[in-house]
């Protein structure tokens, strides 16, 4: 950046507001390249042009890219917190540390806004009154799940549409597995208090059930109902297969989720273990190849609050979140702030310094450090692969694009050409070559 664009910048910052909002930073293409927020707009955008030498390295370099910088004022910091999560994933501006994950993790939800709730495995959470379970491992899991809640509390898995239109019960009802709402063999009451019943077994009060269970299936026997015997036998057979899965890992039986992360070779892995009522129900990394937390003026602060912000503005948020860095008692607060205006939650952010936190902390680092290895090896293949396609094609570089075409209803076409394209700034050649 010239001089003089540095001075129209700084001046331009002057008329700058002094309330929170968020400040969009662009190039001279006029793409956004870094969104960020502030409690005083005009403040935080000029210590960008501060020349100070705690200044890292990634930020002299982005404020060398900035060509016109907007702004948006909101009416409190919380705002400008929520603002900024939805507008980095809008964007995907370059600078940001941003959540590229395309995986959508299996949650279970319960439609409590139905007159007759029912159990869905959905894949985002949407603040709609419903509750959602999870994030869990793998679809299987949730399916297994939401198939032995429907058979053992007899909860219906039909459709809306299905359900408004029968007249009588279904098969499923006629096997035993469902308690037939649509068709008010059951009441509403009732019905509600089979869900209250299935929602202590996701919450963790399966002992209590498997006790239930267990008279249950003994007075059957006794009075001779081998069939009813053998069903109930089944069940606490299925309650042992759901929960033999998920190892448990604490006494305390809040929903505690812990991050972690792993640092080298300039990237980093931010893992987070998800635990309910004790027990481990999934994890989730996300890899960040240009996030170097070891580098000079680097802030852990900042890239792990930028974080907690936009993944959990998709995620359900736990009463208790274990944490590898503190935050400070202003971010805490202000997080703490941002949570209740998304879901109504205020949950503990804890330094993990305690005996307990400390071995939580050390399993969600050993899974962070696995899974970076994996993803070191992941590039290493991709770079593998296209040095092979560079070398076999005679390419002057790698490639950055590939295009194919599927042939399969073109009989008479014995091959057809992939073309490659090496992007060379707004330009591009092309490279023309026959696959066999």
């Amino acid at each position: 950046m010239s001089e003089e664009k540095r001075e129209v910048l700084k001046i331009s910052i002057r008329e700058f507001p002094e309330s929170p909002g968020v400040y969009l930073m662009k190039n001279s293409n006029g793409k956004i390249i870094y969104v960020g927020k502030a409690k005083s707009l005009r403040a935080r955008v000029r210590s960008y042009f501060n020349q100070s030498t705690d200044q890292s390295p990634k930020t002299v370099y982005l404020v060398n890219q900035i060509d016109s910088i907007d702004y948006m004022i909101t009416h409190t910091e919380v705002e400008a917190f929520l603002l900024e999560a939805s507008l980095i994933k809008k964007f995907r501006p370059r600078y940001n540390i941003r959540l590229k994950d395309d995986k959508s993790y299996p949650y279970i939800r319960v439609s409590m806004t139905d007159a007759f709730p029912r159990f869905y495995l959905h894949r985002r959470v949407i603040r709609d009154g419903s509750l959602y379970f999870g994030p869990y491992t793998n679809g299987g899991a949730v399916r297994d799940m939401i198939r032995f809640l429907n058979r053992n509390f007899k909860i219906r898995d039909c459709s809306d549409s299905f359900f408004a239109a029968r007249k009588r019960p279904c098969m499923t009802h006629q096997i035993g597995r469902c308690s037939a709402p649509c068709t008010n063999l059951i009441t509403k009451a009732q019905y509600l208090n089979e869900i209250k019943e299935a929602l202590k077994f996701l919450r963790g009060g399966n002992k209590k059930l498997v006790r239930d269970l267990t008279q249950r299936m003994q007075a059957a026997s006794k009075e001779e109902k081998y069939e009813s015997a053998a069903r109930l036998r089944d069940s606490l057979r299925a309650i042992s297969s759901v929960w033999e899965r998920q190892s448990v890992v604490s006494i305390n039986e809040e929903d505690i989720d812990i991050v972690a992360y792993h640092s080298e070779l300039g990237s980093t892995l931010i893992e987070t273990l998800h635990i309910r009522s004790g027990r481990v129900i999934g994890n989730r990394s996300h890899f960040f190849p240009k996030l170097d937390v070891k580098k000079l003026g680097e802030d852990p602060r900042e890239w792990m609050t930028s974080f907690l912000n936009q993944y959990y503005s998709d995620n359900v948020i736990p009463n208790e979140i274990l944490l590898p860095v503190d935050l400070g008692g202003d971010i805490i607060k202000l997080l703490g702030d941002v949570f209740w205006e998304r879901g109504k939650k205020r949950p503990r952010l804890i330094h993990a310094l305690d005996e307990e936190g400390r071995r939580l902390m050390s399993m969600a680092e050993s899974n962070a450090t696995s899974h970076f290895k994996d993803q070191v090896k992941k590039r290493e293949d991709h770079l593998a692969g296209l040095e092979e396609i560079k070398r076999k094609l005679l390419l002057p570089e790698f490639p950055r694009r590939i295009e194919c075409f599927d042939i399969s209803n073109f009989q008479d076409l014995k091959r057809l050409p992939l073309r490659l394209y090496l992007r060379r700034g707004n330009h591009a050649q092309r490279s023309i070559a026959n696959i066999k």
